[in-house]
């Protein structure tokens, strides 16, 4: 299956280290070489670069890893297809309008027998299951809301329910952002770290390539990688359980719930612990 990688900070911040290590995984240290995509946000809207190459050889991917964007959300995608064409619409991340502000998604998994009513609003461009998942959850948001852009807590709420109504279907690992906000779903593998004051050195598990986050990081920062596997060997990161859902803000873990997940799902779950 394709992998994820996010990230969320208090303050702008560059991911160039996090992609170098990343973006190998995408035809060199792993077998995921059906495109990639990451998507920067700033303020309300976002630029997103996508390539249907794998991102162990992509000229995007080089770009991406010396133009250190800043941005205080960021989503990444490598893919492993296993519904739609390599083509370039069917790479993430994918990004859609809501309430005035970009938001993008990303997806890892297989949901199987799932075709959900569209009303027109959103469409699939490409022809995978993730971004008709996308256009399901903001069609959900923009009925159940309407033009009014809801609480955090309710936004969370309604999240949490549009996922169950999705997880039945399969494994639906995902990366949700509206730019302040970053929401992070497990089915079956996804981990997270928080970095913070006071920062350390950091070393990639797929490059060779460190970096001491103190001499670039000041007190009051803080920052939150989330990834389908670990990304460094020297840091401890803490594995989502199966079914969390986590909404980060400003760098830190702001909400969580558990999402029922289906027993066909717990089984793949188990596998996944298995290999580990």
């Amino acid at each position: 299956m394709c992998q994820l990688l996010g990230m969320n900070c208090a303050t702008p911040t560059d991911i160039t280290f996090s992609f170098t290590g990343f973006a190998a995984r995408g035809g060199h240290t792993d077998h995921h070489a059906d495109g990639f995509g990451v998507g920067f946000f700033e303020s309300k809207a976002c630029r997103v670069f996508i390539d249907n190459q794998p991102s162990c050889k992509s000229p995007v991917a080089e770009l991406i890893k010396n133009y250190p964007i800043k941005s205080k959300n960021v989503i990444a995608h490598i893919r492993k297809a296993t519904q739609g064409t390599t083509a370039l619409e069917n790479c993430h991340p994918f990004v859609r309008e809501l309430w005035g502000r970009h938001w993008i998604f990303a997806h890892n998994g297989d949901l199987l027998e799932y075709r959900p009513t569209l009303n027109g609003q959103y469409q699939a461009v490409g022809t995978t299951d993730s971004e008709t998942a996308f256009c399901h959850i903001m069609q959900g948001l923009r009925e159940r809301f309407g033009n009014i852009e809801p609480s955090t807590p309710d936004l969370f709420q309604a999240i949490e329910e549009l996922t169950q109504e999705i997880t039945v279907h399969g494994v639906f690992n995902f990366l949700l952002s509206n730019g302040r906000s970053q929401f992070a779903h497990c089915s079956t593998n996804l981990h997270y770290i928080v970095r913070e004051w006071p920062f350390n050195k950091a070393h990639l598990i797929d490059a060779d390539m460190t970096v001491d986050f103190s001499l670039t990081n000041r007190q009051g920062d803080c920052v939150s990688v989330i990834a389908t596997k670990p990304l460094t060997d020297n840091e401890v990161w803490t594995r989502f359980e199966a079914g969390q859902l986590i909404m980060f803000e400003q760098g830190c873990l702001s909400l969580k719930t558990m999402v029922p997940i289906p027993e066909s799902v717990q089984r793949k779950n188990a596998e996944n612990l298995a290999c580990a």
